[in-house]
């Protein structure tokens, strides 16, 4: 009797970190969470206007969902929100589906992430080779870099297409609106963002004068925090005031969007129905396949940097699950795990998941305090950040011929394969196609590591020794002994040494009917030594052992 479906426990990570918990971890928590909290506004209004989104979605995903996946998840320090992976597959859903109809995939792609975290099956992501998803995380940032050229130069196009050769051509016919003042606030933003890191050393001016600053707060999680001033912020509180200063005639939240609403977002309930969920089937997978990847990837990143218990996949699925389900009723976008600001919260001091609960309260008062200056952001500040954003997330060293060089030929194929299709077509078609080719070349190596050895030759016996996995893709090699038993003389007795055969499928197995066939044919006798568990197992469970008795001499 077959045991029952064992479901994952819903535990929160969150519960098991509070034990023990004292003032001296809630002060670094909290030091921690502020800094996240400031460092994702102006990266959650970009990811959402970059997705075609206004940039109040982008705002309250990351509190919504940031909350929920601190609460309820199974990372210790794993900061969720909206995230850059997500643009080019937000923006092509609205262009073709529309807003609402993004909000049902999120929200069915957050039941099937909750479902899957459910069923344990969490491993599962791990399953997906580095190959695929080098290629598709570095065709994504590519197009990110492409998506943000027009706010950087400022220029005048009304709406731009999704796929990436229309985006191109939009852009080169429009080049004659160049705007000199969004291309000089954009390469300003990207240059203080190179070298603010840098200032910030203890060595430099800048670094010691942030940390007299901040020397009141000695020997607190707050001075851990401050004195790692993120860079975003920075520019985006400079570059607005510079913008606004000179009266630069740039694009600007507040020209495009009218500001940001303040106040709370209202509950909404999308207009579901059996037909439209039917219709999202692809963006709903796409979603859910690409939240479950970047959230697990993130987590496992997180137990890198930080030391702390290793996260929960199958818990960190079903608070993804629940997140990506709940924000879309608030006007909300998809949401999972975000590296940079996972590393971020880490390295200011962060202990538990107190740390992403305070980013996201800390980025709400922030909105509803700060809310009507947003109206004065330009775009172009946003593109910067973005286009460093993109820059950062891809490992474009990968693609360099020394590493290339590096690499077999089946991880150069799957990984340039991938990317290439993720930046002509889409990531669905990049990941569907990479899973496939990856499973067609791991078939081909595993046929090549089975291996059929003539021991001896005297007759009237004939012994072969099998090496390896005799499965569906190795089959074939057994040709050659059907073959040479088809010449033998008759009454040959065939012996295999299976010592080293450590698995067989139903494929092998009739293989080996065959050439059992073909023995007997001869007047011969089969024997099959030394069978490994497996095997033996499957030879039992088939029938061919009985055969293989049957057939034999008494």
């Amino acid at each position: 009797m077959t045991s029952p479906l064992k479901l994952a426990a819903f535990r929160p990570r969150l519960i098991d970190a509070l034990a023990g918990y004292d003032r001296g971890r809630f002060l670094k928590d909290v030091g921690a969470g502020a800094t996240v909290g400031i460092v994702a506004l102006p990266l959650a209004m970009a990811f959402a206007i970059a997705s075609g989104l206004k940039p109040e979605a982008g705002i309250w995903t990351a509190i919504i969902a940031g909350f929920l996946i601190a609460s309820l998840g199974g990372s210790a320090v794993q900061i969720g929100g909206p995230a850059g992976a997500f643009i080019v597959i937000v923006y092509g859903i609205v262009e073709r589906y529309g807003v609402a109809n993004l909000l049902i995939s999120t929200v069915c792609a957050g039941l099937l992430l909750f479902l899957l975290g459910l069923f344990r099956l969490g491993t599962l992501v791990r399953y997906v080779p580095v190959s695929i998803v080098v290629g598709f995380t570095n065709g994504i940032a590519a197009l990110i870099l492409i998506s943000q050229i027009k706010d950087w130069l400022g220029l005048s196009i009304d709406k731009m297409p999704a796929d990436m050769f229309s985006q191109l051509h939009t852009l080169a016919t429009h080049l004659d609106t160049f705007n000199p003042s969004a291309f000089g606030l954009g390469l300003a933003c990207l240059a203080g963002l190179f070298a603010w890191p840098h200032l910030l050393r203890e060595k430099t001016r800048v670094g010691q004068t942030v940390r007299i600053v901040l020397g009141r707060f000695a020997n607190t999680g707050a001075a851990q925090a401050g004195s790692r001033v993120p860079g975003p912020i920075v520019a985006l509180v400079t570059l607005t005031l510079l913008s606004w200063g000179f009266n630069l005639h740039v694009e600007t939240i507040g020209t495009r969007f009218g500001g940001i609403p303040e106040g709370l977002p209202a509950f909404a309930l999308p207009d579901f129905s059996w037909e439209t969920v039917k219709q999202l089937v692809t963006p709903t997978l796409t979603i859910a396949a690409l939240g479950a990847i970047e959230s697990l990837l993130c987590a496992r990143v997180a137990d890198q940097v930080s030391g702390l218990p290793r996260h929960d996949p199958n818990q960190e699925l079903m608070a993804q699950g629940i997140a990506n389900a709940v924000a879309p009723f608030f006007g909300g976008m998809p949401a999972t795990g975000t590296i940079a600001r996972t590393v971020t919260n880490v390295r200011a001091g962060a202990t538990s998941p107190i740390a992403g609960i305070v980013h996201a309260i800390t980025l709400m008062v922030v909105v509803l305090v700060a809310a009507p200056l947003a109206q004065h952001v330009p775009l172009a500040v946003l593109a910067g950040i973005l286009v460093s954003v993109g820059w950062n997330m891809g490992e474009w060293r990968e693609f360099s011929p020394a590493m290339l060089r590096r690499f077999s030929r089946h991880y150069r194929l799957l990984m340039l394969g991938t990317f290439f299709l993720t930046v002509v077509f889409d990531l669905t078609v990049a990941v569907q196609a990479g899973i496939v080719l990856a499973c067609a070349l791991f078939v081909r190596r595993m046929s090549t590591l089975f291996s059929v050895e003539l021991v001896s030759l005297e007759p009237p016996v004939l012994t072969y020794r099998l090496y390896g996995a005799l499965f569906f893709g190795a089959a074939a090699r057994l040709d050659p002994m059907v073959a040479a038993v088809e010449r033998a003389p008759r009454g040959m007795t065939v012996v295999l040494d299976a010592m080293q055969l450590i698995l067989i499928d139903a494929t092998g197995l009739d293989a080996l009917r065959q050439l059992h066939k073909a023995v007997r044919e001869r007047g011969g006798v089969l024997r099959v030594e030394s069978l490994q568990p497996q095997p033996s197992e499957a030879f039992e469970r088939s029938g061919f052992a009985a055969e293989l008795a049957a057939a034999a001499p008494e």
